[in-house]
C-alpha cells in the first residue's frame, strides 16, 4: 500500500491490503503514540469505535477493538453510524480518541481506518506519521508493552449513540422543515437509519432509496457518486428536492425538483448566504478548495463574500477554518463543514440545513442554487498510472502549459493525484464545454502516456 496513511486515513482492499493484523497493529500503535503525547495522562483512556455497514467492517471492528483493549483502552462500540456521528460522540463523551471503519464512497471490497483525536478532530499529519512509524517498528520485531489483569481495556456497546447524534442534529437546526417532501438516497451506507429519522423528526415527508444495507451493496449504483436513481425518484414522487450521501455520510449532494444536480459548490453558496443573514458567517468568509468551480468564486465576489482556497481535501479546508476561525467551508464533492456544529464534513447536517433554508425562504432549491452559475468543468480520472510523478513529469508540465495558454483567462487547468485511489484527476474549466472536454481529454491522454 506504500505509505499507509492517505488524505483520509488508511484505506485498501479489505483482507488483502487492509488486514485484521494491520487494523489491530495500527490501533495499538495509535494508543501508544497518544499515550506518549500525554493524551491519556492521569486517567484511563477511552475510545469510541464505529463503522459503516460493509461486511468487512465486522472483522475489522473486532480487530480494532481487540487492539485498543489490549493496549489498556476502554472501548465504547457504537456500531453502524456515520463518520460525523463518531466524531461528534468522541467529542461529547470526552473520549480520548475515535476510530471509524469506512472507505467512504469507495466500492464495497475496500475499507478503511480513520482516527479522531480528543474532541472529534482528525489527527494531525505528524501524529499519523508517528503512528505509522511505531506500527512498523513493532511489526518488524520490537515487542509491545502490554497491560495485564485489571490494566486491560474493557469493551461495551454504547447503544445511546444513535439517539445522541440525532438529537444533536435536530438541536442545531435553525428552523423546522414541515411541509417539505424530500427523497433521501442513503447509498446503502452508514446513514440509512440516522438520516431518515432526523429528516422525519424535523417535519419532512421522507421517501428513502438506497436505505437497505446488507453489507455488500454500499455505494452500488446509488448515493452521491451515482445520482441517476435519486434524480428519477425526485421527479417520480414530485418531491421538493433530493439528498444523496456517500457510504459514511460525511458528504451531501442534492437534486432539485426538476432532477438537476446541485453540487457542493452550490450548497456552500446557499448556506453561505443563509449564515450571513443569520450573522453566523464569521468574517463573511467561506473556505473551499482549488477544485471549486470558477462560477462559485465569481458568485462569492458578487455577493461581497471572501473566498479562501486550500489544497484539495476536506482536512485542509478544516485546518484553514480552525486556524482563522471561519465557520463554513467545504468541497465541490459535497464535504461541507459547519464548524460551529461539527468537526468534520456531515452530510446529514448539511442536508438538513439546506432543507431549513428552503423552508425558511419559501423558495425552491433550484431558485436558491441559481445564486451561482456553474462554468463548464470536465473532470477525468486517469487510472492505473504512477500518480507520484504528476508534479515531476516534464512532458506533463509542457502539456499543461500549452493547455493554459489555449484557455487564457477564461478557463483553468488542475491536475492532482488522488489521496485514496491509484489515479490522477484532470480538471479543466472553460467558457465553452466542448473546448473544456477537448483540452481535458488531451491532457488525460498525456497523463496516461507519461505516467502509465
Amino acid at each position: 500500500m506504500g505509505r499507509l496513511f492517505g488524505t483520509d486515513g488508511v484505506r485498501g482492499v479489505a483482507n488483502a491490503d487492509l488486514t485484521a493484523e494491520l487494523a489491530l497493529g495500527l490501533s495499538v500503535a495509535a494508543a501508544h503514540v497518544l499515550a506518549e503525547a500525554g493524551t491519556f495522562e492521569g486517567h484511563r483512556p477511552v475510545a469510541v469505535v464505529g463503522r459503516d455497514p460493509r461486511a468487512s467492517g465486522e472483522f475489522l471492528e473486532a480487530a480494532v477493538v481487540a487492539g485498543l483493549a489490549s493496549a489498556g483502552v476502554d472501548v465504547l462500540r457504537v456500531g453502524v453510524l456515520p463518520t460525523p456521528a463518531v466524531a461528534h460522540l468522541t467529542g461529547v463523551l470526552g473520549a480520548d480518541l475515535g476510530v471509524m471503519l469506512s472507505a467512504s464512497h469507495n466500492a464495497m471490497p475496500d475499507n478503511g481506518v480513520k482516527f479522531f483525536a480528543r474532541g472529534g478532530h482528525k489527527l494531525a499529519d505528524e501524529l499519523e506519521d508517528k503512528i505509522e512509524a511505531v506500527y512498523e517498528e513493532h511489526r518488524t520485531g520490537a515487542p509491545w508493552e502490554r497491560p495485564t489483569g485489571a490494566g486491560v481495556g474493557r469493551v461495551r456497546d454504547y447503544t445511546e449513540g444513535f439517539e445522541t447524534y440525532v438529537a444533536h442534529l435536530l438541536g442545531v437546526l435553525p428552523n423546522r422543515i414541515d411541509g417539505l417532501k424530500v427523497v433521501l438516497d442513503e447509498a446503502h451506507g452508514a446513514a440509512a437509519r440516522v438520516s431518515p429519522e432526523a429528516f422525519t423528526r424535523a417535519g419532512a415527508q421522507v421517501v428513502t432509496i438506497g436505505a437497505a444495507p446488507d453489507g455488500l451493496n454500499i455505494n452500488d449504483g446509488c448515493g452521491s457518486t451515482h445520482l441517476e436513481l435519486l434524480k428519477a425518484a425526485v421527479v417520480e414522487h414530485g418531491a421538493d428536492f433530493g439528498i444523496a450521501h456517500d457510504g459514511d455520510a460525511d458528504r451531501c449532494l442534492a437534486v432539485d425538483h426538476t432532477g438537476a444536480e446541485v453540487d457542493g459548490d452550490q450548497i456552500l453558496a446557499v448556506l453561505a448566504l443563509a449564515m450571513r443573514e443569520a450573522g453566523t458567517l464569521r468574517g463573511d468568509t467561506v473556505v473551499a478548495t482549488v477544485m471549486s468551480n470558477l462560477g462559485f468564486k465569481l458568485a462569492m465576489e458578487r455577493e461581497g463574500l471572501t473566498l479562501v482556497q486550500t489544497a484539495v481535501g476536506d482536512r485542509y479546508v478544516l485546518e484553514s477554518m480552525k486556524e482563522h476561525g471561519f465557520a463554513l467551508g467545504g468541497e465541490q464533492s459535497g464535504h461541507v463543514i459547519v464548524l460551529d456544529h461539527a468537526t468534520t464534513g456531515d452530510g446529514t447536517l448539511t442536508g438538513l440545513m439546506l432543507a431549513a433554508r428552503v423552508a425558511a425562504t419559501g423558495k425552491s432549491l433550484a431558485e436558491l442554487a441559481a445564486v451561482m452559475e456553474r462554468l463548464p468543468q470536465i473532470l477525468i480520472n486517469v487510472k492505473d498510472v504512477d500518480k507520484s510523478r504528476v508534479t515531476t513529469s516534464a512532458e506533463l508540465a509542457a502539456a499543461v502549459t500549452d493547455a493554459e495558454r489555449e484557455l487564457g483567462t477564461t478557463g483553468r487547468v488542475l491536475l492532482r493525484s488522488s489521496g485514496t485511489e491509484p489515479l490522477v484527476r484532470v480538471m479543466v474549466e472553460a467558457a465553452d464545454i466542448e473546448q473544456a472536454r477537448a483540452v481535458a481529454q488531451r491532457l488525460a491522454d498525456v497523463v496516461k502516456s507519461a505516467l502509465g
